[in-house]
């Protein structure tokens, strides 16, 4: 659905995409990670048919976006970073426009509109003027607008920017009803707990340079980090040296009372672990897995540099 090779993109001795290659499949939700500056928007804008790269090449739906930019604006929605709105029109108004300019016969846009305000809970604000919307109903209503026409990928260049945590969870279920709906979705965000939540795949960029492409496994294996369990137990030293005879285990801490172990393989270590205890005789308590998260793979993969 989307494929990009070898794309380079220089703003005067600024080089904003390093030779950059990434391909998406159909169905996929891809999470764009990287700090401020690190070729995410530029990207997107390429995609977008708004940009051309000064080299390689870079395709939506098998199109080249250098050559077939009208007919990729027709199966692709695009929201960028700061949403433009305008401020004398009513939220369905606003739609009506947008399907209008999608060339959408007048008798069907009012359905159309119907639809999509449905589908981003703003049904309620039909007739609410634009600018008097809170910064969480302008980020759905920027939603909304994109998938007016029903395109196959959308690129949302960070949908949750700014938002209270309600309105962040909100956006969040909004985009896993699209991932439900089988859209092929890129969506760049600051927030990783959330793209490690809707994302099947992610790409982690740095100074324009494509540091991962895969799935968030994947990302965890190359990082080098590992699962965790945390035990609590009636005896934490001597659980300690027992645990550390295990191949599963890769180390083991006491801390605060509790037994905190790395591991690898989460199946064999569930079995394992609370085996090897029972068989010492230590009484296990308690038992609960300390997932690696999305923020300490990003740290560890990255250096912390921009563009």
């Amino acid at each position: 659905m989307i494929e990009l090779r070898h794309v380079t993109k220089r703003f005067g001795s600024l080089t904003a995409l390093d030779s950059l290659s990434l391909k998406l499949e159909r169905g996929d939700v891809f999470g764009f990670i990287g700090p401020n500056g690190a070729g995410k928007s530029t990207t997107m804008k390429i995609l977008a048919c708004l940009l051309k790269p000064d080299a390689g090449f870079a395709a939506v739906c098998g199109m080249p976006c250098a050559t077939h930019g009208m007919k990729i604006r027709r199966i692709l929605g695009y929201m960028p970073d700061f949403l433009g709105v305008y401020a004398d029109l009513r939220v369905h108004e606003y739609l009506d426009f947008f399907a209008s300019a999608y060339s959408m016969p007048r008798r069907d846009r009012r359905k159309i509109v119907g639809d999509v305000l449905e589908l981003t809970d703003l049904t309620s604000k039909r007739d609410a003027m634009v600018d008097s919307l809170s910064r969480g109903m302008q980020q759905r209503l920027g939603i909304a607008r994109v998938l007016i026409h029903d395109p196959d990928v959308l690129l949302l260049d960070e949908p949750a920017s700014g938002l209270d945590p309600r309105a962040r969870i909100e956006i969040r279920s909004l985009l896993l009803e699209l991932r439900r709906m089988g859209k092929t979705i890129m969506v760049s965000s600051h927030i990783l707990s959330e793209l490690h939540e809707m994302c099947n795949t992610i790409g982690i960029i740095e100074k324009g340079r494509l540091l991962f492409s895969g799935t968030i496994d994947e990302a965890i294996r190359r990082s080098g980090l590992h699962q965790g369990i945390e035990l609590r137990v009636d005896d934490c030293e001597r659980a300690a040296a027992v645990l550390r005879n295990l191949d599963v285990v890769t180390s083991v801490e006491v801390e605060d009372h509790r037994v905190i172990i790395m591991i690898e393989g989460e199946r064999e270590a569930s079995r394992a672990v609370p085996a090897a205890l029972v068989a010492a005789g230590i009484g296990l308590e308690a038992m609960q897995p300390r997932t690696v998260k999305l923020e300490d793979v990003f740290l560890t993969l990255t250096k912390g540099e921009v563009s």
